[in-house]
């Protein structure tokens, strides 16, 4: 297994590729409507570690899956999750004034062009998903975006995680309920785009259905654990690091699972929980190294 520096870097190579095929996505209009397309650039591009679209790529990657043709996909995550962000936010939602070190598209535009321009990359990123560059296979592009229009959204998905988070922490929930709560929660609103980076990605590549197995076992475990690490550099962490107001999750009475476990035994379950997501992902051999290595570094990360 390779060093936390190493897989770091690994990371940082793949966002400064990824970063460079953005501008190939947004002609801007020519009229002062193009203030929405401004405002889905300036999020889509302020910093990130692309983690989501570095899921779909090493996942695809498996399958001989090369870096364009698991582009578009890749790209349409980033864009959905970034105007789950925007939306996350806004004053309305968690009240956050800074993004990744930057303002929040609603301080640096305002509250109404940061709801439309939400709704812009969302839209946005289906209308890319539905391209023949895509995947040459219709059936197989339309399989995709069932998936992911499954992991964003109501029923299931991203937005009912959303709407669990902001509700809880006005309830009072015995401990035993706490536990089913929180990990719904996680499974909707941040495991369920990791999920469907891992899954698009095998999908793309043609996976048996007992490797999609695999992967879909072992993004389950690295969404507990981005979460369990999110909750911990709540915290603990450095603020100028993190490029975000921390000490929120307490402040808001947020169901956490520091706030449940206490802050030892939630770090002793993430580490558990990388280590059986890396013997889940065992039977892809030394092509899995980069996808261990990340979920090593999920909770070794500082920001």
């Amino acid at each position: 297994m390779m060093s936390n520096n190493n897989i770091k870097e690994i990371i940082r190579q793949y966002a400064v590729r990824f970063n460079q095929e953005i501008d190939r996505f947004f002609p801007f209009p020519e009229g002062p409507e193009k203030r929405v397309t401004e405002a889905m650039y300036y999020s889509l591009t302020r910093g990130g570690k692309r983690l989501r679209p570095f899921l779909v790529y090493e996942t695809a990657h498996l399958f001989g899956i090369d870096f364009s043709s698991s582009l578009n996909v890749a790209m349409s995550l980033e864009m959905l999750h970034t105007y789950s962000l925007i939306h996350d936010d806004l004053p309305a939602m968690d009240d956050d004034d800074i993004r990744r070190g930057f303002p929040t598209c609603h301080k640096q535009f305002d509250e109404a062009t940061a709801i439309i321009a939400g709704d812009g990359l969302l839209t946005y990123a289906f209308e890319i998903m539905s391209r023949p560059s895509t995947c040459n296979d219709a059936a197989t592009r339309c399989r995709l975006i069932e998936m992911l229009a499954n992991a964003a959204g109501a029923f299931n998905g991203m937005v009912s995680g959303q709407m669990l988070d902001l509700i809880a922490s006005a309830y009072n929930y015995q401990q035993e309920d706490e536990e089913d709560i929180i990990k719904h929660i996680e499974e909707m609103k941040t495991g369920r785009l990791l999920r469907y980076a891992v899954e698009s990605g095998a999908v793309l590549g043609g996976a048996s259905d007992e490797e999609l197995k695999r992967l879909v076992r072992y993004s389950r475990k690295i969404g507990i654990a981005f979460q369990i690490a999110d909750d911990i550099l709540d915290m603990t962490g450095d603020e100028r690091k993190m490029g975000k107001t921390l000490h929120k999750d307490e402040a808001q009475n947020k169901l956490t699972f520091v706030r449940l476990y206490g802050l030892d035994s939630a770090q002793q379950i993430a580490r558990n929980m990388i280590q059986s997501a890396c013997e889940d992902i065992d039977i892809f051999g030394s092509g899995a190294d980069n996808l261990k290595n990340l979920a090593f570094y999920i909770i070794e990360r500082d920001h």
